[in-house]
């Protein structure tokens, strides 16, 4: 239990110690004791890496008061949801804390949610009182104890867990002021910065609302008129994949070469403003191959990374209108790099927003599995590289992407590793719903009655590639239509 006052007690009285290694960036030699409800809410953004909205947030403790994993789930609309959302998110940290051998000896739990038109932060205090409840009741059910549950609404939180109204009052207590506290003052000397919410995250990646995106939406029009039949064209494919490498290649060297600007937005601005509408229009269909995707894939880590990510969410943007299925292609690509470059939040949301964009995008699928389950990416890295490097020049592009590691039997994340649970309650509310698709054999399909080439190369083989073809509000030409191959990613 924890001290709800302030206090001058030691650690074995109560205090909640850890040792924050924020993924190893801060070492454990420097233990920051946390000693009330305030300096666990306090704690929160720096623990997650960003402010959750939302949410409900489990984080463990273990032996010896370290923090362990972390686990966020969003909170369900329907009431009716909580249990199997609490239920959900409790088995997920522990059973999988648990499968990698490590065990959480205590659990924090925190539901965060801004008030409703006409509510307090009071009134969501007592209205998410029930979910922190079940929180508590399934872990306790997996034996693990919460020793604190927190309720952070409109700058203050609530502490379902404290009788005492002179230490919790019942209007809550007022969040300390933003970088006073030691876990801030640890994370600044770690050189690690908090990053706004969630939401504002996936801004960078929404689909453009402006007036510019019937622009847009027209030139993605047109280019689908010219490039869609070529894809399909065996005898062209490989010339549309080279050009639209080109392409990406030149826009990359472009987005590095610009004057960087402070500040999120204007960046995303700027980035706008150097990619035209028709080479975003190119780019976006030229990806619908799986292959070119993969391939593209390539520009994962040095001084291509970064401009290479922006350039991906500039993409994402520009998938507008009927368009918003293809976002799956460049989100995925964004999330690659993102967790290719270490930045697991912004992979995460990147591979969800892929999956709501098109749910059965094996490639998301893999990579959002993966970096959820902590493996290292540098299994995939490498044998991109040996597919980049082995290429000659003027060659098609490859038949195949590399496969997702298996995990090794035995293999451990680090015990401050977070836990990431994915989140099916918050996708994008403005993502139309999947189209029927109409079956069809698309280029690489082995002929009936032949057998697909077996692969002796050192990166395992996946079936060729088949290209997704683009979805249109307006009529499409003959040939021009949607095709589903049997649950594999265009």
């Amino acid at each position: 239990m924890t001290n709800h006052g302030e206090t001058t007690e030691p650690f074995e009285n109560g205090d909640i110690a850890a040792g924050v290694s924020f993924g190893g960036q801060i070492t454990p030699e420097t233990p920051i004791a946390l000693r009330t409800p305030a300096e666990l809410a306090d704690a929160l953004p720096y623990l997650l890496g960003y402010r959750p909205e939302d949410s409900m947030v489990l984080v463990s403790l273990l032996d010896g008061g370290n923090f362990g994993g972390r686990a966020r789930l969003g909170i369900p609309a329907g009431v009716e949801d909580w249990q199997a959302a609490a239920r959900q998110i409790a088995r997920g940290l522990v059973l999988g804390a648990r499968r990698r051998g490590s065990r959480p000896d205590r659990i924090v739990a925190y539901v965060c949610q801004e008030p409703r038109p006409g509510e307090t932060g009071r009134d969501v205090m007592l209205r998410l009182a029930p979910l922190a409840q079940l929180l508590r009741t399934e872990c306790g059910s997996l034996d693990v104890p919460v020793i604190e549950a927190l309720c952070v609404s409109d700058a203050r939180f609530w502490s379902y867990v404290c009788p005492v109204e002179s230490c919790c009052p019942p209007d809550g207590t007022p969040m300390g002021m933003p970088g006073t506290s030691a876990m801030a003052a640890a994370a600044t000397y770690a050189g690690i910065q908090v990053r706004g919410s969630l939401r504002e995250l996936r801004a960078r990646m929404q689909p453009w609302e402006t007036s510019a995106a019937l622009e847009q939406e027209v030139a993605l029009d047109a280019a689908g008129m010219s490039l869609v039949p070529r894809i399909l064209d065996d005898a062209s494919r490989a010339e549309v994949a080279e050009e639209t490498l080109d392409l990406a290649g030149r826009i990359i060297r472009r987005f590095a070469e610009a004057a960087p600007v402070s500040g999120v937005h204007p960046a995303d601005v700027r980035d706008d403003a150097l990619l035209g509408h028709d080479e975003a229009a190119t780019l976006i269909l030229g990806l619908q191959d799986r292959t070119t995707r993969d391939r593209a894939a390539a520009w994962m880590e040095g001084d291509d990374g970064a401009p290479a990510l922006r350039l991906w969410r500039a993409l994402a943007r520009r998938c507008v209108g009927p368009y918003r299925e293809h976002a799956a292609a460049p989100l995925t690509l964004a999330g690659w790099v993102a967790w290719s470059t270490g930045d697991d939040i912004e992979a995460r949301e990147a591979l969800a927003m892929a999956l709501g964009a098109d749910p059965h995008y094996l490639f998301a699928q893999l990579l959002h599995r993966a970096c959820n389950e902590g493996l290292d990416p540098e299994s995939i890295r490498r044998c991109l590289r040996q597919e980049r490097d082995g290429r000659t020049p003027g060659e098609g592009p490859p038949s195949t992407a590399p496969n997702i590691p298996e995990q090794k039997s035995g293999s451990q994340l680090p015990p401050d590793a977070t836990l990431a649970v994915q989140d099916t309650t918050e996708a994008d509310p403005a993502t139309p719903p999947r189209r029927k698709r109409r079956r069809s054999t698309g280029p690489g399909d082995t002929a009936p009655g032949k057998t697909a080439p077996r692969n002796t190369g050192p990166c395992p083989q996946r079936p060729q590639a088949q290209t997704r073809r683009p979805t249109r509000s307006r009529p499409t030409p003959s040939g021009v239509g949607k095709t589903c191959h049997d649950g594999e990613d265009g």
